[in-house]
């Protein structure tokens, strides 16, 4: 194995969409596939095994589905990237998958550069999102404000576009990092973008997951589009 290959496990229960998967990465240059597990415990386990760098995660499987099955790898080996594969972009397991710390989405649809472009992202600290997903993502996460406020009285966010103010003491350096990063793009995209250095964009984003209390580049995702700080907001 070179040092430039990433290692992937495959998880589906789908015995053709599984090989179909595993079948279609042994195409790709730069990929080496070190197994392929039929529901999520059995990927649990596997991922124990071998340390893969990815996994492609479908979501309903039996035993374990794939939410339950990406907490368990995310939280036991952080440094194990998950990308989900749904059926559909508007697959209800497809937000509780980003909490639990998958940092990709593609439909199985998805074509090989489709795949190995998402791989790519998320091992480079990026969002790997196919745009059906980014766009789900986007529509799904806009209803937010729309929902009733939780139990204990707290209002609902409101989007920074609509108040005209930046969440959680952002400042306006900070939210135009966090709408790169809704973008998809990586920390060398973004200090490109901005004509900043690496390592200035990398502070930037240090203070802004501590304002926002996010863990990782999916989260800030998800709160970026809840809040309204994308590229329309700039």
């Amino acid at each position: 194995m070179s040092a430039g290959t990433t290692r992937v496990l495959v998880a589906d229960d789908q015995t053709v969409v599984r090989e179909g998967i595993v079948m279609l990465l042994g195409l790709l240059p730069g990929i080496e596939v070190v197994g392929a597990a039929a529901d999520g415990e059995e990927a649990v386990a596997l991922v124990e095994r071998h340390h893969p760098d990815v996994v492609l995660m479908d979501l309903r499987m039996p035993r374990v589905d794939g939410v339950e099955a990406t907490r368990r790898i995310r939280a036991a080996h952080p440094e194990t990237e998950v990308v989900v594969l749904t059926t559909y972009a508007d697959d209800d397991s497809l937000f509780p998958a980003l909490q639990a710390g998958a940092r990709g989405y593609l439909t199985k649809d998805a074509g090989g550069e489709e795949i190995a472009r998402a791989i790519a992202d998320v091992r480079s600290g990026a969002a790997g999102l196919s745009p059906q997903v980014q766009l789900r993502l986007l529509e799904r996460l806009s209803e937010a404000p729309k929902a009733a406020p939780a139990a204990t009285g707290d209002a609902p966010a409101q989007p920074a576009a609509r108040t005209g103010e930046l969440p959680d003491g952002l400042t306006a350096r900070e939210a135009e990092v966090l709408a790169l990063i809704a973008e998809g793009l990586s920390n060398t995209e973004i200090a490109q973008r901005l004509f900043v250095s690496p390592a200035t964009v990398k502070t930037h984003i240090n203070n802004l997951f501590a304002k926002t209390a996010v863990r990782d580049r999916a989260q800030a995702v998800a709160y970026a589009f809840r809040h309204g700080i994308t590229g329309t907001h700039q």
